[in-house]
């Protein structure tokens, strides 16, 4: 015997006449929507540091350069957004709600594969926005192993259906990711240091200077410019937590590798 539907139901008032609550071609009187890039995250000497610039688009014009795209899920977790913020940010807030209700409930941390398997959800559920074109997202995640001794984070990148797969050393996204992940490459086999054996100061200056190599080829990459007092968002995910690293850091890290470029 069937259920009927609990009255005042829109939604399920839509489906039974078979009207898509969203529709499926996109309309040329749909505004721009925002768009914001570039991300990524490598590891290195002390843990995983995950950096954004701090541009959002729509089209071609630039409506801020002031977005924080690194965001702390947690003590042991951070989430960098590429694509539409309004949805990453979205699925920022309930993860974080979702992880800090397991924490309460069950006085434990969530699992790192079940954390990692919680952002792939969102992204599934995302998927009729993302078939349209509209609330695209397609992020990247760090998180801590707590199942291995020492403890170690791990980063992990998804495509826009909520794919996931690990990452060995570095991982990015967005517009300028081509240009990042060819220098990561380069860099990871022939490079002096490293990127996975840089001390702290050397893996802020490059991931600056990886920002803004990527500014130069993609203008949808930006608000990264050291002599407008301009820095990045830049977290670093080590086994005892996260940590901002502060303009001011940024700052002194860019000069203090200056002479060995």
């Amino acid at each position: 015997m069937s259920v009927p539907p609990i009255a005042g139901d829109f939604v399920a008032l839509l489906g039974r006449h078979q009207v898509s609550l969203l529709p499926s071609a996109a309309s040329g009187a749909a505004p721009v929507e925002t768009q914001a890039t570039t991300v990524f995250a490598f590891r290195f000497a002390e843990g995983v540091l995950m950096a954004g610039d701090r541009r959002a688009t729509a089209g071609n014009v630039i409506v801020t350069d002031q977005v924080e795209k690194v965001m702390e899920l947690d003590d042991t977790s951070l989430l960098a957004i590429a694509g539409v913020p309004a949805t990453a940010f979205e699925m920022a807030r309930v993860l974080q709600t979702s992880f800090e209700y397991y924490r309460r409930s069950q006085l434990q941390v969530l699992s790192l594969p079940a954390r990692v398997r919680a952002l792939a959800r969102l992204l599934r559920d995302n998927l009729p926005m993302t078939l349209q074109g509209v609330g695209v997202v397609v992020p990247l995640f760090a998180g801590v192993d707590a199942s291995v001794q020492p403890a170690v984070p791990k980063i992990f990148f998804y495509d826009p259906l909520g794919a996931q797969f690990q990452a060995v050393n570095y991982a990015a996204s967005g517009s300028g990711s081509g240009t990042i992940r060819s220098i990561l490459a380069f860099q990871e086999r022939h490079g002096s240091p490293r990127p996975s054996a840089m001390t702290r100061t050397d893996a802020v200056a490059f991931a600056l200077r990886l920002l803004m190599t990527a500014a130069e080829f993609d203008s949808a990459t930006g608000g990264v410019n050291p002599e407008l007092h301009h820095f990045a968002t830049i977290k670093i995910l080590r086994p005892g937590g996260v940590e901002t690293v502060s303009d001011d850091e940024q700052r002194e890290a860019l000069r203090g590798t200056e002479g060995r470029r």
